[in-house]
């Protein structure tokens, strides 16, 4: 089959690699019809996250079509159009009876030892290296999902592949962000990042009430995506004082969420700022520490893969703040979110600003990292 590889130096190419085979009696095929670019892949592709090698295919977000399953497979047939959660977990562990997906003890391509930088295995990823836990991408004509029941989930008729294919990464981090930040009535809301994940992490805050949400970028387009697709005010911090202004609008106080949806910068690495090595800046999430009102709560939700300097912890003391981060647990939301995606209440359409075959994923790519014409994210249709 067709798949788009990593070829080190962060080349791109579309190459044939073996076609995937059911392992486990828990596992399906899935023949890609959507799959999407994401800010979690740029350190991968910079060299920020190492362990990737030659020939490796890239991609966790992705929508398609049954075409083969495991003997103990039960939620799904043959034909049926499913969304994969970019997170793998097993369904069963402690974690996940807890729905905690993303820190599966068992879910990881490597085996127990893999998926364990930090000391603890987590949950596996589609797109990632097996010594951290990840599985072959989705940028390719076809997948294996394993515990398919757990995490592949059909989609309904009435949601298009455009609208639904955000459901398996984006639109769940989204909603993760609003829930860790205990979003309720009547909220002031701030959201650093207007990317995919940001604008729908502005959309979950609304949805749950807040009385209102600033969204923090400096790309003109993306700044109006937030204000006609989301409803969300939008902040270019390049024009103004950003926490003067967040004070503005919440009465003096500063917001009472403030949630980092940037992660680390998508530039090739020093010597140092390599998963293990150095320490990055983390110029947003310090913002919105120094931002956010006293006793209220701070979620980082962008990607970061190593340490990071000049951290505000004497801010977080001083200020009684919360601090809260978590990968996805999709498994949870995806339900819910097609669901409102079939009432029409969450669009998402909007964030597929480019529709590619997958021949030319490496130009989606450069576009992506470049922010280039407008690009949010870059769809690949094999």
């Amino acid at each position: 089959m067709r798949a788009l590889c990593w070829e080190g130096a962060g080349e791109l190419a579309v190459r044939q690699v073996p076609d995937p085979e059911l392992r486990n009696a828990q596992d399906m095929i899935v023949r890609v019809r959507r799959s999407v670019t994401c800010g979690a892949d740029l350190p991968l592709l910079t060299g920020r996250i190492p362990y990737l090698a030659a020939g490796e295919v890239l991609g966790h977000e992705f929508l398609g079509e049954v075409v083969e399953v495991g003997s103990e497979v039960r939620r799904h047939r043959i034909a049926d159009r499913v969304v994969v959660c970019a997170t793998v977990a097993c369904g069963a562990c402690w974690f996940c009876r807890q729905g905690l997906f993303a820190c599966c003890d068992n879910a990881t391509a490597g085996g127990p030892e893999a998926g364990s930088a930090w000391d603890q295995p987590t949950g596996g990823c589609y797109g990632h290296p097996a010594r951290l836990g990840g599985f072959a991408g989705s940028h390719a004509e076809y997948v294996r999902v394993p515990y398919a029941d757990v995490g592949a989930f059909t989609v309904p008729e009435a949601v298009s592949d455009d609208r639904a294919v955000f459901a398996s990464d984006a639109a769940p981090t989204g909603w993760l962000g609003a829930e860790l930040g205990e979003v309720t009535p009547g909220d002031v809301v701030a959201v650093w990042g207007a990317g995919a994940v940001g604008q729908l992490t502005a959309g979950a805050a609304l949805a749950r009430g807040a009385h209102r949400v600033v969204v923090v970028d400096d790309h003109h387009e993306r700044l109006r995506m937030v204000e006609r697709h989301v409803g969300a005010e939008p902040l270019n911090y390049r024009s103004v004082d950003v926490a003067a202004e967040l004070r503005e609008r919440s009465g003096g106080r500063g917001p009472d969420v403030c949630v980092e949806a940037v992660g680390m910068p998508a530039d090739p690495p020093g010597l140092l700022g390599r998963l293990g090595g150095g320490a990055e800046r983390p110029l947003a999430l310090r913002e919105a520490v120094h931002a956010c009102r006293k006793g209220g709560t701070v979620v980082v939700l962008g990607t970061w893969t190593g340490f990071v300097d000049a951290f505000p912890l004497g801010a977080v003391m001083s200020k009684g703040l919360t601090v809260r981060s978590a990968k996805q647990h999709g498994q949870r939301w995806i339900p819910t979110l097609l669901d409102r995606m079939a009432r029409d209440e969450l669009r998402t359409e909007h964030l597929a600003t480019h529709r590619l075959p997958l021949e030319r994923g490496a130009d989606g790519y450069a576009l992506f990292r470049e922010r280039a014409d407008g690009c949010v994210r870059a769809v690949f249709s094999p």
